[in-house]
């Protein structure tokens, strides 16, 4: 008889990958140790591919779920990264507007939420006077008035049936200057946060599609083209019981996860110079001695990319009206110009295959409860400047769903007005996270190899010293629970 998992037991499952577990195979990083042999040193002397491209259909690469190969982001990110650089300078997409009560609204699951009293968790905000009056909160709040029928409200903001978030409802709000409070090191750690990704990941428990959808009469909601099914095997959960949504939500978060540790990483203060620099052995401990946490970047900026390019239309229509500066505008279309034109040829990802078969609409509308569940943990950060960060990179994301499963052609024109300010903000600024992070690597790249070998071999051996007997004792007590629910 085979052992039908509960979703309590994917979802421990799924928590174990999140922290690069897995829990079977020859191959598995609970086999002998943690850190297999030579992972951290192939992640670090990876030489990133710079000439590489698309053009045939084919599934080329691992990057899972996409029809686009690691070579090609890695050839192309260069010019990705300059030109969203450039972009999130620009007056339109440096501010963003949060009300206060969407910024600072009570965690809704738990009490004790810890706060960060340190000075790297404050922002500040910018005088409304510096942001053009068509953005501000009056103006805002006056276009589309009609559309407020279909709004579910909450206290400070609302969902629409099409969204995959919370979205703040402009009528009131504080302004920040995105360039001013870069995401970096705050010193926000520890069990609060540790307790707020736990939440997230736990919100890939997908009740209905575990228990009902995958015994439904038409199975066509997980068929897939024969080039894209063979990468979706997950190593450590069996295949045939779970959806490919579902998967789908992981690796989305596992990748935002993973880039905004190579932030904090990259962005690291030094306590004893009082220095802003990259940590290497912070990336070594967070991300190196883990690489299938890094392929999930690659994964969220093909997903982005593929947003982008069916919004294309729209942004290029888009009225940026960035400062009465002719100038200034001019910019913002050449950079959205080249943005643009990178992702129409890189954001290879067939959303087609997604949310099919009888069932698609029930499991839809679970995905995308889940996933504004995740926006509405975010506030439960205690730190100011990691929350308004959640928001923005969890909007980012939840607007590029939106633009791939929720709107078709017709409702992507320049005359829909279906997208507000900050969603396309949130989405751009969050591309430019995920391209920058790939950025980073490079730059941690560069670090090792000017290691001489005895402190590279050095790091290798404390990493797998470390990891073993730490996972070995809690796989021992946490496996036998996973058993005893089965």
């Amino acid at each position: 008889m085979k052992l039908i998992p509960t979703c309590r037991t994917l979802r421990y499952l799924y928590i174990l990958q999140a922290f690069g577990w897995t829990v079977n195979g020859a191959d598995s990083f609970l086999s002998d140790k943690l850190v297999r042999k030579g992972q951290v040193q192939n992640v670090l002397e990876h030489e990133p591919a710079r000439q590489a491209s698309c053009e045939n259909s084919k599934l080329t690469g691992p990057i899972e779920m996409t029809m686009c190969d690691y070579e090609t982001i890695e050839s192309r990110n260069d010019e990705l990264y300059n030109n969203l650089s450039d972009l999130v300078k620009t007056p339109f997409f440096r501010y963003f507007q949060a009300s206060p009560v969407d910024l600072y609204r009570e965690c809704p699951f738990w009490d004790d939420w810890g706060s960060c009293a340190n000075e790297g968790c404050a922002i500040t905000t910018v005088d409304e006077s510096q942001i053009p009056e068509k953005w501000r909160a009056k103006a805002l709040s006056e276009v589309d008035p009609a559309s407020r029928d279909s709004r579910h409200q909450l206290p400070g903001c609302y969902y629409r049936d099409s969204d995959f978030c919370f979205l703040d409802d402009n009528t009131e709000g504080d302004y920040y200057d995105l360039q001013l409070i870069p995401e970096r090191y705050t010193g926000y750690q520890g069990q609060d946060a540790r307790r707020v990704w736990r939440a997230i990941y736990e919100e890939n428990c997908f009740g209905l599609t575990e228990l009902n959808l995958m015994s439904a009469k038409s199975p066509s909601l997980v068929s897939l083209p024969d080039t894209m099914i063979e990468p979706l095997h997950e190593d450590g959960v069996d295949s045939d019981s779970q959806c490919l949504e579902k998967r789908l939500y992981y690796k989305i978060i596992s990748g935002l996860h993973t880039s905004i540790s190579i932030h904090i990483c990259h962005e690291w203060l030094n306590q004893t110079t009082g220095e802003w620099g990259p940590n290497l052995q912070c990336f070594i401990d967070r991300v190196a001695s883990h690489p299938e946490r890094l392929k999930y970047i690659y994964f969220d900026t093909i997903l982005m990319l593929r947003a982008v390019a069916r919004l294309a239309p729209v942004l290029e229509q888009y009225d940026y009206c960035s400062s009465g500066n002719k100038l200034d505008d001019e910019h913002t279309l050449d950079y959205l110009s080249k943005i643009t034109d990178i992702a129409k040829d890189v954001g290879r990802f067939d959303e087609s295959v997604l949310f099919r078969g009888e069932n698609a609409n029930v499991l839809r509308e679970e995905f995308k409860t889940h996933f504004r569940n995740v926006t509405r943990i975010m506030d439960c950060v205690g730190c100011d400047k990691c929350r308004l960060w959640g928001k923005i990179q969890t909007t980012g994301v939840a607007t590029a769903l939106k633009v791939l499963f929720e709107l078709d052609d017709k409702a992507l024109s320049p005359q829909s007005h279906l997208l507000q300010r900050s969603e396309i903000v949130a989405m751009m600024n969050t591309l430019y996270r995920f391209s920058e992070s790939l950025k980073a690597v490079d730059d941690f790249r560069k670090m090792w190899k000017e290691l001489d070998s005895s402190e590279s071999s050095k790091i290798v051996e404390d990493v797998e010293k470390s990891a073993a007997p730490k996972v070995s004792h809690r796989l021992g007590s946490n496996v036998r629970k996973v058993v005893n629910e089965l």
